[in-house]
């Protein structure tokens, strides 16, 4: 035994920091202290449990947004006790709420004479989940009407292997089946040759990916929209086939960088898109969207109706009372930046995954998956037969490098691909608003005495046993 139960009793308790007047005393870490305590001592308590923890602005694995401006910051601290679902009782807030969908419609282009809705969410996904229910019951509705046996078998969604697990949850909550389409080496998004071989009668809706979490590609959603609507065309006689798009990380990012890029509503196929405010939309965790092109798309039974000033007002939501923090913080984004000042800060981070990508590239270690000229994500293999400069033979990894990286305070994940590709190992840096220049070339310093490290290092880890390093989504 390590512990006495005397000392294990010590190490289940919290002591006062050193010339505390409670110095010696211990509250309990598993059940109630009997007594309060003094409100600056709790808070020291904590700060000190958080010390040994990693720096959110090093951590190179998220796409969750570490930095804001103070003064959104004090707005959103003033608006923590608002409950965002009670629209009576705080109007302006809903009026924001209401603010911040219409600005992501028109920045989504939605077709400007429709009826078009959508609401804020708990992160990208609950609204992914709003997305699979709306394409379910619709397309439930329609079997019906049709005279599809709906019960003969499951409903299916379609998508590419590359999907992020929030679908896996939506079709095990749900009961759906979830069609995976493979990818591969040379085409990590959702294939254009086979994707319609998966779709059928029970299928429910194609989920397309702007900005995948394994490498930041996207598929190719303007192909998509012709395939299905030839599809439509062909098949009157079963439900419409429909696109949603997950663009949790590139539906706040696109629009600004490239935005003459076909993905959005401007194709007819697509009723849905679903993003995430606290990723490119440059907020606190968490915050999501999701806006259907017409209301049409959105079967009434999933509407909830609220007192709204006097009126009713429509909820969708799975979520209940939250705090309107994050609804405001998105806001107080939007009426700072603008288009211009989005632009602005999404070009700079873009430029600067791409001088990481070209320095990593020189090494000549590394194969690049994407360079960050797209999504700012800098995604690489090893190279196989990589070799130093000096012909040293790498005999380390790429879970290697994340231990060592870690050392230096860097959170840099390293993982096996999807099903398709699963014999490859990567590794994968986001580059986020926060990222600065010096911040960036403190990395790559640190990053290549990493790689001399590992060249002379005796002790390797065994992290590679697990399968992956790090937060890969």
């Amino acid at each position: 035994m390590l512990y006495g139960e005397k000392n294990k009793e010590k190490l289940r308790s919290m002591a006062f920091g050193y010339g505390n007047k409670k110095e010696g005393s211990v509250i309990p870490k598993y059940r109630l202290n009997e007594e309060s305590i003094d409100p600056e001592a709790a808070r020291a308590l904590i700060e000190n449990q958080l010390l040994d923890e990693g720096n959110s602005r090093l951590n190179m694995a998220t796409f969750c947004q570490t930095y804001m401006e103070k003064q959104a910051v004090e707005l959103m601290s003033e608006t923590l006790s608002k409950n965002a679902i009670d629209k009576s009782e705080y109007p302006q807030t809903a009026e924001l709420e209401n603010r911040c969908v219409n600005i992501l419609a028109n920045l989504w282009n939605a077709p400007r004479h429709s009826d078009y809705l959508g609401t804020s969410t708990v992160g990208s996904s609950e609204a992914c989940m709003l997305a699979g229910m709306a394409m379910k019951f619709r397309w439930r509705n329609q079997a019906l009407r049709m005279g599809v046996n709906i019960n003969k078998r499951k409903p299916n969604l379609i998508m590419s292997s590359a999907y992020q697990v929030c679908w896996e949850k939506f079709c095990v909550y749900w009961d759906i089946e979830l069609r995976i389409v493979p990818v591969t080496k040379n085409c990590m998004t959702l294939d254009m040759d086979t994707v319609m071989d998966y779709v059928d009668e029970y299928t429910i809706g194609i989920a397309a990916i702007m900005g995948t979490t394994y490498t930041g590609e996207y598929d190719d959603i303007e192909t998509l929209d012709r395939l299905v609507g030839e599809y439509n065309r062909t098949h009157p006689n079963l439900p419409e086939l429909v696109i949603h798009v997950d663009g949790a990380s590139g539906g706040m990012f696109v629009p600004f960088t490239e935005p003459d890029l076909l993905w959005d509503f401007r194709l007819e196929n697509v009723v849905s898109i679903s993003t995430s405010g606290h990723k490119y939309g440059l907020t606190y965790p968490g915050v999501g969207w999701v806006v259907w092109r017409d209301q049409k798309y959105l079967p009434e039974e999933l509407i909830f109706k609220v007192s709204y000033l006097g009126g009713e007002m429509p909820t969708m939501a799975i979520n209940f009372s939250r705090s309107a923090s994050q609804i405001v913080g998105q806001y107080y984004n939007f009426l700072r930046f603008g288009r211009q000042g989005y632009s602005q800060i999404h070009l700079k981070t873009q430029e600067i995954a791409t001088v990481i990508s070209e320095w990593i590239q020189k090494t000549g270690m590394f194969e690049l998956y994407n360079t960050g000229s797209r999504m700012p994500i800098v995604c690489y293999k090893l190279k196989e037969g990589a070799r130093y400069e000096d012909g040293t033979e790498i005999v380390w990894n790429l879970y290697d490098l994340s231990d060592r990286l870690r050392m230096h305070g860097w959170q840099v994940p390293s993982y096996p691909l999807p099903d398709g590709a699963g014999e490859v190992t990567v590794q994968r840096v986001v580059c986020r608003a926060d990222l600065t220049y010096n911040l960036a070339e403190a990395f790559m310093k640190d990053f290549w005495q990493c790689l001399m490290d590992l060249k002379d290092a005796h002790v390797l880890t065994n992290a590679s046993k697990t399968g992956k390093y790090g937060f890969t989504h």
